[in-house]
């Protein structure tokens, strides 16, 4: 697990645990609340948006794969302040 968040809102620029590994990298997201959250994964270059909707959840599951190590990595998000989500990555 390189990364594990539970019920936060608003902004957030997280580290990850450990170093990124050759292979799947995989992130899930859940939000509830009105508007879009976007995240972002650096250095790996991945991003997407996910539409947050109120008294439901919205969830998302991307992977990629990666052909070479990083030594670290950060996972930012940003999302309107009456947004709640959660994440993960995992490897």
């Amino acid at each position: 697990m390189l990364l594990s968040v539970a019920s936060q809102s608003g902004n957030a620029q997280l580290p990850l645990a450990e170093k990124i590994g050759v292979g799947l990298v995989a992130i899930q997201v859940n939000c509830q609340g009105d508007g879009t959250l976007e995240v972002a994964m650096e250095p790996v270059g991945i991003s997407f948006p996910l539409e947050c909707v109120e008294k439901e959840v919205s969830s998302t599951y991307n992977e990629i794969h990666l052909k070479r190590a990083r030594a670290e990595g950060t996972v930012q998000v940003k999302a309107p302040s009456g947004v709640r989500w959660a994440l993960t990555v995992e490897q």
